[in-house]
């Protein structure tokens, strides 16, 4: 009896050994900080559904929005120290480990989602610089879509000289601060997850973000006034850990790649094709939508470069603007 019970025992462990192996996988963490509802969290879903049919259900993207593990520069620091394995932000919060990144931000760079896509997957100047991230610690893997920066304010934002002596919430980056104090504001600088209650509570009077991010965030009820700038274009970097691309299979690698490709297109369909319904879902809600005279705006700002070129080098600043312009010779917006 004895004997048997430890045959027992000993095939029923097997079994359950054979069977946690059958079903084991490698979680993969994903951090981002739009809401549960947002096109980020869309496309990432997508994302993770990719990962797993490519690799054969042998890695779990498991997703974590809302800023729950960090906020955007927080996760870009846990994807160098290995905390987390993926995020997707916009462009110029991974400029704090390569500063040249900034100048993605300057104002007015492209006029169409088009021209903007071409931008971030063709230009020369761009490719290279995301060529030096792995040596940072984290790789771009493809471009995911919010789309174009505009304005949220409590009060009417019609010139730039309804802006003066108004605070506006910008993110850690130099050219965004620029942009923002040429246009006349006080900038101050927070986290996103902070800047819902910092509307509300007085603290600042507006933000400024794709209409996507607006929406998904809600701002709009807190900055009723919506301000359709378009002054910068403002994707977001699908990003890895090299310490998880490093450990991968070459097989691996390519599948993860294909899901990033994959739900890259995804993501900019999504945004492009949803701005004018979410326009009309946040005009429902009590929200007031204006397309200002851009000149002024345009005007405001034409100190930025000159600002760029002494900081960064007039030859960074003119490769960036000449693959620009070449875009935009090429794809001349509707």
């Amino acid at each position: 009896m004895k004997n048997t019970f430890i045959k027992f025992a000993t095939a029923t462990a097997m079994l359950a050994a054979m069977g946690a192996a059958a079903t084991a996988q490698t979680v993969l963490k994903f951090s981002h900080t739009d809401n549960p509802g947002g096109s980020r969290q869309a496309a990432a879903e997508v994302f993770a559904e990719k990962v797993a049919e490519y690799t054969e259900g042998r890695y779990e993207v498991r997703i974590f929005p809302s800023g729950q593990l960090a906020n955007d520069p927080k996760a870009i620091e846990q994807l160098q120290l290995g905390g987390i394995d993926f995020t997707v932000s916009a462009t110029g919060s991974y400029a704090s480990h390569l500063p040249s990144l900034n100048l993605t931000a300057m104002p007015f760079l492209v006029d169409s989602y088009e021209q903007g896509w071409d931008l971030y997957d063709n230009s020369e100047w761009l490719t290279g610089e995301f060529a030096k991230l792995p040596e940072k610690g984290f790789r771009v893997l493809s471009t995911w879509e919010a789309g174009f920066r505009s304005f949220t304010t409590k009060e009417p934002l019609n010139s730039p000289a309804d802006a003066v002596g108004e605070k506006m919430r910008v993110f850690p980056n130099d050219m965004i601060r620029w942009t923002m104090e040429a246009i006349g504001f006080q900038t101050v600088v927070m986290p996103i997850t902070d800047v819902y209650l910092a509307i509300q509570q007085g603290t600042v009077s507006g933000q400024e973000n794709p209409v996507d991010t607006i929406k998904s965030l809600r701002f709009y009820e807190v900055a009723p006034n919506i301000t359709l700038t378009r002054h910068v274009y403002s994707p977001l970097p699908l990003t890895i850990a090299e310490k998880t691309w490093q450990s991968f299979s070459e097989a691996d690698q390519a599948a993860v790649l294909q899901a990033a490709v994959e739900s890259a297109a995804f993501s900019r369909d999504l945004v492009k094709n949803s701005v004018d319904s979410q326009l009309a879902e946040m005009v429902e809600a009590g929200a007031t939508v204006v397309v200002p005279v851009i000149g002024p705006f345009r005007d405001a700002v034409a100190s930025v470069y000159g600002k760029a070129r002494d900081v960064y080098g007039a030859e960074e600043v003119d490769k960036i603007l000449a693959d620009a312009e070449a875009i935009r010779i090429a794809l001349p917006a509707n």
